[in-house]
């Protein structure tokens, strides 16, 4: 009877183990194997008309010749607030360069929404998922995810990479400087290639 007991034990466990390598190692294993952003451009980005927290509407197609980074995101996921400050940094040292960024919060009413836009400062645009059909459209699994838009609309780059993937977005932009003929100071003359 003892050693039926066994084997049955060692058999749930087995199966329990087999169970975690098919459901959960390709998934380990992927993400090992990756070491850094690739330049390959995967899919065009779909379209959508989403209102903000102060009702003007935005389209992602309008955005066309511009990066978009798109931030999806709720006011009740911690992970979504410690990103924040990072969030932060890449507005700071992007925006002026020309990305766009816009948090799409998921299925969460106005009031709310514009309350933790406001406690947490959010310097970039906030839009509303409210039934939650962008994030379906993106295949939004968990929050926060962060999709990164090339100038043309094609998905560059997200979550994992999305630093490395920046920078090489925008290494090709070009300063140069110009004397003024009234201060004779240098001044930077942008170069955008993004334009």
């Amino acid at each position: 009877m003892m050693g039926k007991h066994k084997v049955l034990i060692s058999g749930i466990a087995v199966a329990v183990i087999a169970v975690f390598v098919v459901i959960a190692m390709p998934d380990w294993f992927a993400q090992r194997g990756a070491t850094e952003a690739k330049d390959a451009r995967e899919d065009k980005a779909p379209d959508f008309i989403l209102k903000d927290i102060h009702g003007g509407k935005f389209r992602l197609n309008d955005q066309r010749g511009k990066p978009v980074l798109l931030i999806f995101g709720t006011t009740w996921c911690p992970s979504c607030r410690e990103e924040i400050p990072h969030l932060k940094d890449i507005y700071a040292q992007y925006a002026k360069k020309g990305l766009i960024m816009v948090n799409i919060d998921i299925q969460e009413s106005r009031d709310k929404v514009s309350r933790y836009a406001d406690k947490y400062e959010l310097p970039y645009r906030v839009l509303l998922d409210e039934n939650g059909d962008v994030a379906k459209t993106y295949g939004i699994r968990g929050v926060p995810t962060l999709i990164l838009l090339d100038q043309e609309g094609m998905i560059a780059g997200g979550q994992r990479f999305i630093d490395q993937t920046l920078t090489k977005m925008f290494e090709g932009k070009e300063f140069s400087m110009q004397t003024s003929s009234i201060s004779g100071e240098a001044t930077p003359i942008r170069r955008d290639p993004w334009q």
